[in-house]
């Protein structure tokens, strides 16, 4: 039998046909379609994670989130710790972002509804999307998103003003996330990277978690729902994304993430009950619209 081989720590190891199978399926499935089911998947995991916040805490779920997708992910891929300068700082660097993107974003989940969370969080792949351009239509987008971050402000109610600053600061991380994410795709090969970037961020979360959450990490059922959140959150979604990236530009994946907001809502509702709004609806609609309007003034540029 032919075996496909991928380099390991500590040598060669043989990569499953399985594996190979699933990853040129992977590699089939369009770079828009990818990010609209990585999309689905972490949101529904954040639902889910919001669930545990009770017993485990914000920062103990992101830490069981992330160790979890970090021992599935370097299982799978078995990379090599070994690697060249100008990779390895690009790995510590998508770690470092991402572990603190997870942290933020957890703690605003805690204070806010989750299509709001988000909603502000969008602030930062949508700054990517619009960087640098000159256009006087893009800065029409970038303005009527602003006002639906404003208008959620001023609709906010009882919302906690610490939880959007939260979302804000889990904004510019995923705004940075995007650009290195793009990096680690052309540094490393398939999801090797991405499994050290992820033990890198499991290793930098992991004091704040289990300084919040102490031994009820340890619970089964915890361990289990923190396995599923890993799964939906990280794995699934960070490896689509990393897929995708390879083949489109961080500025055109900025874009095709429009619907983040609005499937965050979604999800928030149908999984958690968290009813928002006419008014917050309408601020997430303008954020929506925005990127929308983006996508078409990328895709008319000459």
């Amino acid at each position: 039998m032919v075996q496909v081989y991928v380099e390991g720590v500590g040598g060669r190891w043989p990569k499953p046909r399985a594996l190979a199978a699933a990853g040129r399926a992977l590699g089939a499935i369009p770079p828009p379609l990818q990010v609209l089911i990585g999309i689905v998947s972490v949101q529904v995991g954040a639902s889910l994670a919001k669930q545990l916040f009770a017993v485990a805490g914000p920062a103990g779920t992101v830490t069981l989130r992330l160790f979890f997708a970090a021992v599935v992910l370097l299982l799978v891929w078995r990379p090599v710790i070994r690697m060249g300068r100008r990779a390895l700082p690009v790995v510590i660097a998508y770690g470092l972002v991402l572990g603190t993107m997870n942290l933020a974003f957890y703690q605003a989940l805690a204070r806010i509804p989750q299509g709001i969370a988000v909603t502000v969080e969008f602030l930062g792949p949508l700054a990517v999307a619009l960087a640098g351009s000159r256009r006087w239509l893009d800065v029409l987008w970038a303005l009527m998103a602003a006002g639906g971050v404003v208008l959620l402000a001023e609709t906010r109610g009882d919302l906690s003003v610490l939880g959007l600053v939260f979302a804000l600061v889990a904004g510019a991380c995923w705004g940075l996330y995007i650009l290195l994410s793009a990096a680690l795709g052309k540094r490393t090969q398939e999801g090797k990277g991405l499994a050290l970037g992820m033990a890198v961020a499991a290793v930098a979360a992991m004091p704040v978690g289990v300084v919040e959450s102490g031994t009820s990490l340890l619970s089964p059922w915890v361990l289990l729902i923190g396995l599923g959140v890993a799964l939906l959150s990280s794995v699934i979604p960070y490896s689509l994304e990393l897929e995708a990236l390879r083949k489109i530009p961080p500025r055109v994946f900025g874009i095709l993430m429009s619907l983040e907001p609005a499937v965050a809502a979604v999800s928030g509702l149908l999984v958690l009950g968290e009813a928002l709004h006419p008014l917050q609806w309408l601020a997430i609609c303008c954020v929506v619209a925005a990127s929308i309007g983006a996508t078409r003034s990328v895709r008319d540029a000459p």
